[in-house]
């Protein structure tokens, strides 16, 4: 194991020329994903009016991207080390461009989560593979915190980006235009790309195990989707059955991976334990955040009545406080330590969660846009810290591998908590009392709601729509409460775990 502390070798301390134009392709990348991930909660209410998807399809459309991410990032950041990471990444961003306009244009529920976990294939290949190039591309360590922050930071702005690009094509277009802006993106990070990025890969990579491949794909999608199935309908044997064989595959996957002599995911990097407390943080931050994100969107249009370009604008603070921090979390991680900033930052998004319970169907923005800065704040420093410890912890021929576990924990985090915080949202707002002659579709989502009290007389109507309301806000306050308990739990662990860690 390479250590964090270990002298860069001549050949490595070389800068390479044009580093840092090829770091302005890679976070396109990644403002492709981050765009694309934050106008679905936007769409949703649009979504719910057009397609009229069940509660539970509504949470599929919401999450199947992830699950399917979630199930092939460490292979893809594998094959990015085997056949390289510029031709995968490429190959990607194109599959993901194309794949967008079938999501745009999808006619039915089905259609379009299908369309999402295409678009999950292709996704899985862009965040291992830039976060590869980058412990590629830098080799100074200074540099390198730096340009993570950028690649963090671009991450942030996207999340800012999209809402408020989004809000404003739902104003003026329909909900499949949110997709179609991936299209200019993608189409300027390949013909650019082509050009700037340099090709690299594990220059020994060994044979790619093509078994490792399915039992990592079977054991992650079929944990996820027992962990979903329970929380959304409690104990079936469906959901024992899916656990037990994704437990099944996941345990025979890290025994092969220990006797295989070039292996799919090299498991002896866990046993740094900068690495494990690092991919641990970010798995239970994005556990305890995703709930939120998903649902808030919903909150600001259809709780508190604001527009779609508005509710993008009302969630600006948090991508404003994530750039920021995200830019000098590497120096502030030199100046104190590690563990300090790591830590220091998820208890301040646990608390701005904390606050979140308190949230009432007319609660003011300032408690909300303090709130989401905060949150931001703290994301943006923890996030780009917890990627230079994963880089900084492994040889740079193994880059692909280790960031596509950084990746898979993010990914699996808020797969599981859309599927967990998502399920309290649901249940609690499904329990509402709700007036003689509701049509029973107000009570799978809130958009379901609004549009099941525009066909009610005025006053039934009204009062379909208080007591909805009201039940969605208090199973967002009761989200947050868990989320902020998740996120103060991960702080103390963090703390422990990251003892020592120097960038």
């Amino acid at each position: 194991m390479t250590s964090t502390l270990q002298p860069a070798t001549p050949t490595e301390a070389v800068k390479r020329p044009g580093r840092w134009l090829a770091l302005c392709v890679l976070v396109l990348a990644v403002l492709l994903v981050a765009v694309d991930a934050t106008v679905l909660g936007l769409a949703t209410p649009y979504i719910s009016e057009d397609l009229r998807p069940s509660g539970t399809q509504l949470l599929w459309i919401g999450d199947v991207y992830s699950f399917v991410i979630a199930g092939l990032l460490v292979t893809m950041g594998s094959l990015g080390d085997r056949i390289g990471r510029k031709r995968i990444l490429l190959g990607g961003a194109t599959a993901f461009g194309a794949i967008s306009v079938l999501n745009a244009y999808a006619s039915t529920p089905e259609l379009l989560i299908l369309a999402r976990a295409l678009l999950g294939v292709a996704g899985a290949t862009l965040m291992p593979a830039t976060l590869a190039l980058i412990r590629n591309l830098f080799h100074d360590p200074r540099e390198r915190s730096l340009a993570v922050g950028i690649w963090g930071a671009t991450a942030s702005a996207g999340t800012a980006v999209g809402p408020i690009v989004g809000g404003f094509l739902l104003e003026h277009f329909w909900w499949g235009s949110v997709f179609l802006i991936n299209l200019p993106v993608m189409a300027v990070l390949v013909l650019v790309g082509i050009r700037l990025l340099p090709e690299s890969k594990n220059p020994n990579p060994g044979p790619w195990d093509l078994i490792s491949v399915v039992l990592s794909l079977v054991g992650m999608i079929a944990v996820v989707y027992a962990v979903k199935e329970a929380a959304t309908h409690g104990f079936s044997w469906d959901a024992l059955g899916a656990g037990l064989l994704g437990g099944a595959a996941l345990y025979w996957f890290v025994r092969r991976q220990l006797t295989l002599p070039a292996p799919l995911l090299d498991m002896r990097l866990f046993r740094n334990r900068g690495f494990s407390g690092a991919v641990l943080a970010d798995l239970l931050t994005i556990l305890g955040l995703s709930g939120l994100v998903f649902f808030l969107s919903q909150y600001l249009q259809l709780v508190q009545g604001r527009h779609p370009f508005e509710a993008g604008l009302a969630e600006l603070p948090a991508a404003v406080g994530a750039v920021a921090a995200g830019l000098v979390a590497g120096r502030t991680a030199r100046r104190f330590s590690v563990r300090a900033v790591v830590s220091g930052g998820l208890a301040a998004v646990g608390l701005a969660l904390a606050s979140l319970t308190l949230i009432g169907e007319s609660t003011g923005y300032p408690l909300l846009g303090a709130a989401l800065l905060v949150v931001g704040v703290g994301a943006g420093f923890s996030f780009t810290v917890t990627a230079d410890v994963i880089l900084s912890s492994v040889p740079k021929e193994q880059a692909g591998a280790a960031s596509a576990v950084s990746e898979t924990a993010y990914e699996l985090g808020a797969a599981l908590g859309i599927a967990l915080l998502g399920t309290i949202v649901t249940g609690i707002y499904r329990g509402f009392t709700a007036p003689a002659g509701t049509p029973a579709g107000a009570h799978e989502s809130l958009g379901g709601a609004v549009e099941a009290a525009a066909g009610m007389p005025t006053a039934a109507g009204q009062e379909l729509l208080t007591s909805a309301r009201e039940a969605f806000v208090d199973g967002l306050s009761m989200a947050s409460g868990v989320g902020a308990a998740v996120l103060l739990a991960t702080a103390g662990a963090a703390w422990y775990l990251l003892r020592g860690q120097r960038l």
